[in-house]
């Protein structure tokens, strides 16, 4: 009886620090970032770990104009076939503003389309494509706002594919960064934002369209290789701006900022100059040893666990083992015995499950 009861109070309050960790999709912005950044919202995030490295209203809802159109490139490949014919209709013909000048009854890909959307934000080119994969714009917004609650981007509701003024139309910097981030995994996605010029195939009447990037860093600043400008009256200009650098690739979002491109690549450089990413822990790699009735259990990480973080924080994060199951119990192959919390300073990041590892054979 006092075994049992010892075990169970070391259950509770066992923690054992094993070194460095990582952040998983947290925020650490907390920490200072680079001065004079004029965009009233914006978000540095890293692109492998989805780590947030700085924000600045980061959170607050905002008319992200058309780098909506992200959510709608993503959908677009993600549920229709590139080489799908796609037909024009007097709808979306008839979209103003920034448009490929679409006329009702042309032919095009799904992909050329996608590619004029993403390069020279073509707001007829959004409702097209919403047209082809769900029947109507209408339909395809409402998978626009259960894809963006799938990503974690909670502070998002979409009322149309272009990002056109519309009441109840909103984002967050952090949530497109959110987006982006999913998007640059997709290859044609990354493949379409980082070409500076392109040209679309119509294939009735046949016949070829020059398009020209909206995103002026990709020719100013080269690391950038993407993503998406946007500008309207009510959310000023605003940009989505990725860059890799020596192997690393970075995100960067800012919303009614008067320097969009400045901004962007201000908090780039520092996020190269200031951050990092490092591997802590690999896949399957044995953390601690549970005690058994029997024997000692190894116990692992199913998953990598790598960290992004301001350099300056590296001596401040720990991991620590919290046993969830009561030592000396029967255990199962697999079974989730506790977890590795992840912690910078006196604030608890994240939490990975430990597992019983396998008996080997």
């Amino acid at each position: 009886m006092i075994r049992q009861k010892w075990a169970h109070a070391w259950c509770s309050v066992f923690l054992c620090i094993i070194g460095i960790s990582t952040l998983s999709a947290t925020s650490v912005y907390g920490a200072d970032g680079p001065s004079g950044v004029s965009a009233a919202a914006a978000v540095l995030m890293d692109v492998t770990t989805g780590d947030v490295l700085f924000g600045k209203q980061a959170d607050t809802r905002r008319p992200p104009a058309s780098t909506t159109k992200i959510m709608t490139a993503i959908l677009g490949l993600e549920l229709g076939r590139p080489d799908e014919v796609v037909t024009v209709s007097q709808k979306a013909a008839a979209v103003g503003e920034a448009t490929l000048h679409l006329d009702p009854g042309e032919k095009l890909t799904l992909y050329e389309l996608i590619t004029g959307a993403l390069v020279r934000s073509g707001n007829d080119a959004c409702v097209a494509i919403a047209e082809h994969i769900s029947g109507s714009e209408e339909q395809f917004v409402k998978l626009m706002n259960k894809k963006a609650l799938a990503l974690g981007a909670q502070n998002t509701n979409f009322e149309n594919t272009n990002g056109l003024p519309r009441k109840g139309h909103y984002s967050t910097a952090k949530d497109l960064a959110l987006m982006a981030r999913h998007g640059l995994q997709i290859p044609q996605f990354a493949s379409i934002i980082r070409q500076k010029e392109t040209e679309i195939h119509f294939l009735e009447p046949d016949g070829f369209m020059d398009l020209k990037n909206t995103n002026k860093l990709l020719w100013n600043y080269p690391y950038a290789n993407g993503v998406k400008t946007g500008t309207t009256t009510a959310a000023g200009k605003c940009l989505v701006a990725s860059a890799t650098k020596e192997g690393r690739q970075l995100v960067a979002v800012v919303l009614n900022a008067p320097d969009r491109f400045g901004d962007a690549k201000k908090l780039l450089e520092w996020g190269f100059e200031k951050t990092e990413t490092v591997r802590l822990v690999n896949a399957g790699q044995v953390i601690a040893e549970f005690p058994s009735a029997k024997k000692s259990i190894q116990v692992f990480i199913d998953n990598p666990i790598d960290v992004s973080i301001p350099k300056v924080d590296s001596k401040n994060l720990q991991t620590r083992v919290v046993w969830e199951k009561t030592a000396y119990m029967p255990v199962r192959a697999g079974e989730r015995l506790g977890r590795l919390e992840v912690w910078l300073g006196e604030q608890k990041l994240s939490s990975v499950p430990l597992l019983y590892e396998n008996e080997k054979k």
